[in-house]
């Protein structure tokens, strides 16, 4: 892993996490425990401060980044990136599922609960209400979260990340 400090800030994260050998943590990026940041992905606190909670996994091509002065990035516990997913200076609450090559903007807000499909844009300031599956370009909503999606995909693909990190922190 490339670790790099940036304006006087050292990337922090907490217990059992495993961070793949290519991926890159810059600058102020704070990551809780039991996090997973897979293959060539990118969380780069230069400009702005990135807030990482509990059992997040960030997937392999992810870029995590903000904006100067003005737009921070805030992720909750429980939250599954997928692969080449781009996240900038946005809120992601708890319990969020965001789909493969998606798209979130500034200012957005993403509430607990929520899915964002596959392939989504979410531009500026865009606020889903928790509980929500969004989808397409410009992402809109679809339906609300079921039962079925909450467990059998939001919490099972964050369980799973756990399990496939330990993969690669096993001797």
């Amino acid at each position: 892993m490339l670790l790099k400090t940036v304006r006087g800030f050292t990337p922090e994260y907490g217990s059992e996490c495993f961070i793949a050998e290519n991926a890159t943590l810059i600058g102020e990026v704070r990551m809780g425990s039991q996090c997973s940041v897979w293959f060539q992905a990118v969380v780069r606190g230069d400009v702005n401060c990135i807030q990482i909670g509990d059992r997040v996994n960030i997937q392999d091509g992810v870029v995590i980044h903000g904006t100067f002065e003005t737009a921070a990035t805030t992720i909750g516990n429980d939250v599954s990136i997928g692969h080449n997913a781009l996240v900038h200076g946005c809120t992601i609450e708890d319990k969020v599922l965001i789909g493969m090559g998606s798209i979130i903007m500034d200012h957005c807000v993403i509430g607990k609960g929520s899915v964002i499909a596959a392939g989504s844009v979410l531009p500026k300031n865009t606020q889903v209400p928790p509980g929500s599956v969004y989808a397409g370009v410009p992402a809109k909503f679809l339906k609300p979260t079921s039962k079925e999606l909450m467990e059998g995909e939001i919490e099972r693909i964050a369980r799973n990340y756990i399990t496939y990190s330990s993969w690669f922190t096993q001797e």
